[in-house]
């Protein structure tokens, strides 16, 4: 049966005449989804018996059927999501202030097998659906009991490649009907797939774009990303120009360091290059390893001197803040640790 988290409420309203069901009820049950939090029909307390039998009978409710929760000692939480296929999603909570964002995995498993993450480690499946997607944010909400403030589409998988379910997922997110999350409190980040970035360019949404750039020459980005051998750093580059043109949203530039690979002073030089060109941000990532990988992190003196030139040629940085290291939360090491668990 289809999943209710797959329908805009204009498709659900469609859906509905489908069953002669009148429109009104569309609402009613998204708000119970999307306001309420309801993870059972039986939950939907102002709906008659007989409308919540035609739910059941047609459609399902949930995109997960098991979820095992790993708390961090700094806070966050790493969810280990069980799909209707027995396919496995991991999703990251990151608590901050007032500030509660959720980094939302697109697809089961990734095709690119970058060089400093693991979810390249884990072999593509397939894409998420929409519900999938949806889900995450709405389960963590739950689980949490926390509001979700910020989503970033970081988590496993290359989110422009799954480009139209992300995108619908999103539509539901941002609408005043759904979740509510504003737009530019949305970020997708990509690794540089080029026709999902092109299509980025027409979505009528302020949503927020992330590169995962990580290498400033040819020969680095595809030794450690080996999709910069079909879409290069150039093409990337201009693609990025353009989406900051034709949207004015700045575009933020992730760029992990690698002891001895990328973290020399010519490496910061032609990264303020780059940066300078786009009028891009810059968030340094400290590497955090696992067992397989042939990289080592540089340390925070390093870390701080690169961070260092690239303010002195006037470059918005931040280093930003590892979190989640304990339960193998943390930037690139999703999907790490689950081959052994299951749900």
């Amino acid at each position: 049966m289809p999943l209710l988290k797959e329908y805009t409420l204009t498709a659900l309203k469609e859906d509905f005449q489908r069953l002669r069901l009148p429109g009104y009820r569309a609402k009613q049950v998204f708000h119970w989804i999307y306001k309420k939090g309801a993870r059972e029909f039986t939950a939907m307390a102002n709906l008659p018996d007989h409308l919540l039998q035609v739910l059941a009978e047609n459609y399902e409710l949930n995109a997960f059927v098991g979820a095992r929760e790993y708390i961090s000692r700094d806070g966050s939480r790493k969810y280990l999501l069980k799909l209707h296929d027995s396919n496995q999603v991991e999703s990251v909570f990151i608590p901050a202030g007032e500030r509660n964002t959720l980094c939302v995995s697109t697809q089961v498993g990734c095709k690119f097998s970058c060089g400093m993450c693991a979810s390249g480690r884990k072999s593509f499946v397939r894409d998420l659906t929409i519900a999938e997607i949806v889900d995450q944010l709405l389960y963590v909400q739950q689980q949490t009991g926390t509001k979700i403030t910020n989503i970033v589409f970081m988590g496993m998988g290359e989110p422009l490649e799954n480009y139209e379910n992300v995108i619908r997922a999103i539509e539901i997110i941002n609408s005043h009907e759904g979740p509510g999350i504003a737009a530019r409190r949305i970020t997708i980040s990509t690794a540089g797939y080029l026709p999902g970035l092109k299509k980025l360019m027409d979505f009528n949404r302020q949503v927020n774009l992330s590169l995962s750039l990580h290498a400033t020459t040819d020969e680095q980005r595809t030794k450690l990303m080996p999709i910069n051998k079909k879409y290069p750093l150039k093409e990337i580059i201009k693609a990025c120009a353009d989406y900051f043109h034709k949207t004015s949203r700045i575009v933020t530039l992730e760029y992990v360091l690698l002891k001895g690979f990328n973290d020399a002073l010519i490496d910061a030089q032609r990264l303020s290059t780059i940066a300078h060109g786009l009028k891009a941000k810059v968030n340094l990532l400290p590497f955090n390893p696992f067992p397989e990988l042939q990289y080592k992190p540089v340390d925070q003196k390093a870390m701080e001197q690169f961070e260092s030139w690239l303010k002195s040629r006037k470059i918005p940085v931040t280093i930003r803040e590892s979190r989640g290291i304990d339960i193998f939360a943390a930037c690139g090491q999703l999907a790490a640790k689950i081959s052994g668990v299951e749900l």
